[in-house]
């Protein structure tokens, strides 16, 4: 499997979009400082993510994710979520 994820930055709340194939190891590299164009937000927490049968698809869903009509429906999602975390 294939995935796309969002983080979001504890230290400044900004959202960060990627794509791989194994899902904990990225996510334990952001925390660690061995991404660059993450280092600078750690520590991060996992908000969201999907799943995906081949590379491709999940790479091109990370590239519309991160055009403005990809972060408007990422906060959607997320604000979508929320919603429903709060009232369930």
């Amino acid at each position: 499997m294939y995935y796309v994820y969002i983080l979001q930055s504890l230290e400044n709340n900004k959202l960060y979009t990627g794509s791989t194939e194994d899902l904990r190891n990225r996510f334990e590299e952001h925390n660690a400082g061995r991404v660059k164009s993450t280092r600078l937000g750690k520590p991060w927490r996992l908000v969201y993510y999907e799943a995906y049968v081949n590379k491709t698809l999940a790479r091109k869903t990370e590239i519309f994710y991160k055009t403005g009509q990809g972060r408007r429906q990422i906060k959607k999602k997320l604000s979508l979520l929320t919603e429903e975390w709060l009232s369930g």
